[in-house]
């Protein structure tokens, strides 16, 4: 019984720290999660906005959206646009969030 208390107590002494590990600090803002740092740079023109990706994507690139999200690779900001094509094709667009520029483009599936 007096391990499952000591673990415990380990566990929950340690809970606040592994929670910091997923926020990163800010010397302006402190601490911040992931949503937090994104708002803020769409607040501030540092990126442009999820509809102004979507709407570049739909120029070249039509089929369903079937997903969209913000990632944060390696420090720099990269919308990933995953878009069901009429040839049945899953196209993985990465776009650079502040310029808008295409990075990368993965296919997968049949073409008919």
């Amino acid at each position: 019984m007096r391990i499952f208390i000591y673990i415990i107590t380990v566990l929950l002494i340690a809970a606040p720290t592994w929670a910091d590990e997923a926020r990163e600090y800010d010397h302006v803002n402190g601490y911040e999660d992931d949503h937090d740092r994104a708002r803020r740079a769409l607040e501030q023109g540092e990126i442009l906005s999820l509809a102004d990706i979507l709407k570049k994507s739909e120029q070249k690139y039509t089929g369903q959206l079937i997903e969209a999200e913000l990632e944060d690779e390696h420090g720099e900001m990269v919308y990933k646009i995953v878009v069901l094509a009429a040839n049945s094709r899953v196209l993985k667009l990465y776009y650079d969030a502040r310029s808008g520029k295409l990075l990368k483009l993965k296919e997968r599936g049949k073409s008919h």
